[in-house]
């Protein structure tokens, strides 16, 4: 696995704000969690298709925590169908997906477990294999990445 140095590894904060640019995804609230080992997106109206003979899905997804009205639809390849445990004790087969995460000026590709977190606070959960040889967590700290310029302005919110 590539990483970095341990004197260039950048800070990130308990939670950031990442682009998620394969997907089309400007902007999305992440936490920061190192406790869990895999990454995982909100997701929804989940549909496994063959393309080429490659397993794909197809999916939505809301970026915006509480909005339901920004929605990007997105497809990609399925690298496998993975069992995961959630913090609740569940465990569920969840498809994952490789799509490039953009933080503090890097770019690289994680593999992500797509699931519904309708009920969770965050879109999106990153993981310690994410985040594991490219950067500390300063888990008292956030936003290290800034803010998106507007975010949560209903201007912001009414752009597609």
């Amino acid at each position: 696995m590539a990483g970095f140095r341990e004197e260039e590894r950048p800070v990130v904060g308990w939670r950031e704000w990442v682009a998620l640019p394969g997907l089309g995804v400007e902007w999305i609230k992440v936490k920061v969690d190192t406790g869990a080992r895999s990454s995982a997106l909100h997701a929804f109206d989940l549909e496994a298709f063959d393309r080429a003979g490659s397993p794909w899905v197809r999916f939505g997804l809301h970026p915006v925590q509480r909005d339901r009205g920004h929605r990007i639809e997105a497809e990609a390849p399925v690298l496998e169908w993975r069992r995961v445990k959630s913090s609740s004790g569940h465990l569920e087969e969840r498809p994952v997906i490789e799509t490039p995460l953009r933080l503090l000026g890097r770019e690289y590709p994680i593999e992500v477990t797509l699931t519904n977190r309708d009920a969770m606070g965050f879109r999106m959960l990153l993981g310690r294999q994410a985040v594991r040889r490219r950067f500390h967590v300063d888990p008292g700290g956030s936003f290290y990445n800034g803010r998106p310029p507007a975010f949560g302005s209903r201007a912001a919110r009414g752009r597609r």
